[in-house]
């Protein structure tokens, strides 16, 4: 094989079809639109899923639960990552540094999934009871965040009502 027999794939190198050029280009006369009917028309467009009176698709098809549009969205961070990161003390600014955390002010949950030998202190917006418990029981804290803000209080301590503002 050299560039003297080199070819394109069939069907690669193929021209734009020029729509309303005369008889002898094939799409003359109606230029594709066919004979009389609604797209056969100047200026016709059909909204997205229109079936031409048909009950549409999407309107036949059953509707299933419903997106609760005030959920509140944690990134979730197991025990055993937090054992390979090898740190002594980690916060949601060190979270963002090590590629854990997406936004800054984005909100994280430790889930108790592993097990922890050193002791760490843990800066997050919720905790597992296994996760607290485990952090606890290696000899580290478990320091919740209040909000984006990141007024912290040691895991466990929210008994009285007025604490919870």
């Amino acid at each position: 094989m050299n560039l003297s027999n080199l070819r394109a794939p069939k069907k690669a190198n193929r021209n734009k079809k020029r729509i309303g050029r005369g008889m002898g280009s094939g799409t003359g006369k109606t230029s594709g639109r066919g004979h009389k009917g609604q797209g056969s028309r100047s200026g016709s467009s059909l909204m997205r899923g229109f079936e031409g009176g048909q009950m549409p698709l999407h309107r036949r098809l059953p509707k299933r639960g419903f997106t609760n549009i005030f959920r509140t969205e944690y990134t979730v961070l197991n025990l055993d990552r937090v054992a390979e990161l090898g740190e002594k003390e980690l916060t949601l600014e060190k979270f963002v540094e090590l590629g854990l955390l997406k936004k800054r002010n984005g909100l994280v949950k430790v889930l108790g999934n592993g097990e922890l030998t050193v002791a760490v202190t843990v800066h997050a917006h919720k905790f597992s009871k296994s996760a607290q418990e485990k952090i606890e029981k290696a000899g580290g804290k478990a320091i919740v965040l209040g909000g984006e803000a990141g007024e912290g209080k040691p895991a466990g301590k929210l008994t009285a009502k007025k604490d919870r503002k």
